[in-house]
């Protein structure tokens, strides 16, 4: 059972946790085509996941889950976004949300310390998830981007263009 008090936290508290995962998004240098996104837009991304994270955890539809990503995944690749630097913001995010669940000194019962642990398994199994379906609608969107560029021209489009 997913520790309802850490997840309200983290959709609590979003703010600082966003703000710290722009403050390092802004000083990795890995991250060039983020870091020239603005910041509202950035902001506004990883506000979705935090201020929604009880959700997408305990989503009853995994496709739901997979259709939403793909879609993302698509958009970055028509953005021009590097398909690393999509990854690396992802496993950023995920690890400022433990680094946040960590900081906020859980109780040393076995029950609290084990709520804290299922948190941290969970995210990583979302995250895990949400890069796959990222990446998977990134290579539709490129897959089609190429299909359409090497498409032949149908003879009459040609004609009619002389």
């Amino acid at each position: 059972m997913l520790s309802s008090k850490l997840i309200q936290l983290i959709e609590d508290r979003w703010d600082p946790i966003t703000t710290r995962i722009l403050t390092d998004i802004r000083a990795d240098p890995r991250l060039r085509h983020a870091c020239s996104l603005p910041q509202s837009d950035l902001r506004d991304r990883t506000q979705e996941i935090l201020r929604h994270f009880g959700h997408w955890l305990t989503a009853s539809r995994p496709d739901e889950l997979a259709r939403h990503f793909e879609r993302i995944g698509g958009l970055r690749f028509e953005e021009e976004a590097p398909l690393a630097e999509v990854v690396l913001c992802y496993i950023l995010v995920k690890d400022r949300i433990v680094d946040f669940v960590r900081s906020q000194g859980i109780g040393p019962t076995a029950m609290e310390v084990y709520a804290e642990e299922e948190l941290e398994h969970s995210a990583g199994c979302f995250f895990d998830s949400t890069i796959y379906h990222v990446v998977r609608g990134y290579e539709e969107a490129m897959n089609e981007a190429r299909r359409i560029r090497t498409e032949p021209k149908p003879k009459h489009a040609a004609a009619a263009a002389r």
